[in-house]
């Protein structure tokens, strides 16, 4: 067996349809409910989200959100990665890319996301990602910037957490 096979089923059997016990007890709001999807992976990720200091159309600078750069983890172990478009990679070589879609409040000013993927990397059986069709985002902490900037083009990046639930039909 190939490599990315071996790695493909490992994650596989590591994460199964594994979801957060913290991500199936609450109820989410309807703007995010995904009804009829079946779970495929529900990850942990843990990094910064990046803003660039920009000028708005008022002409006064402020920031904006630009990129998130976080690493992806199940069962303590890395699987994979998130950064810009927004992207999502595990380590088995399959990837997304997603398109908000739906938003509604969470705790602590936090906000729930619902993104439709669009562009599928290594699709298949053997890829956790290969036939996912949408992106829960919940239980996000931290991540929100609201001071001031003052440098066009400096960039500063706020530290979060959030669960990414990947979903299919």
């Amino acid at each position: 067996m190939q490599t990315s096979g071996k790695i493909a089923l490992a994650l596989l059997a590591l994460l199964g349809s594994r979801v957060d016990a913290s991500a199936a007890e609450a109820p989410l709001p309807e703007a995010i409910a995904a009804p009829g999807l079946t779970v495929v992976l529900t990850a942990r990720a843990e990094g910064q989200q990046i803003y660039e200091c920009k000028a708005g159309g008022d002409g006064k600078l402020a920031w904006a959100f630009r990129e998130p750069q976080a690493t992806l983890t199940a069962d303590g172990k890395i699987v994979g990665r998130h950064f810009a478009g927004p992207t999502w990679e595990l380590a088995d070589g399959s990837a997304v890319v997603g398109k908000a879609i739906g938003n509604a409040p969470g705790a602590n000013r936090q906000r729930h996301r619902l993104a439709e993927a669009g562009g599928r990397v290594a699709q298949g059986q053997r890829h956790v990602l290969g036939r996912h069709t949408t992106v829960q985002r919940i239980n996000t902490v931290g991540g929100q910037l609201k001071d001031e900037c003052d440098r066009p083009g400096t960039t500063r990046g706020m530290p979060y957490t959030a669960d990414y639930v990947f979903l299919r039909k």
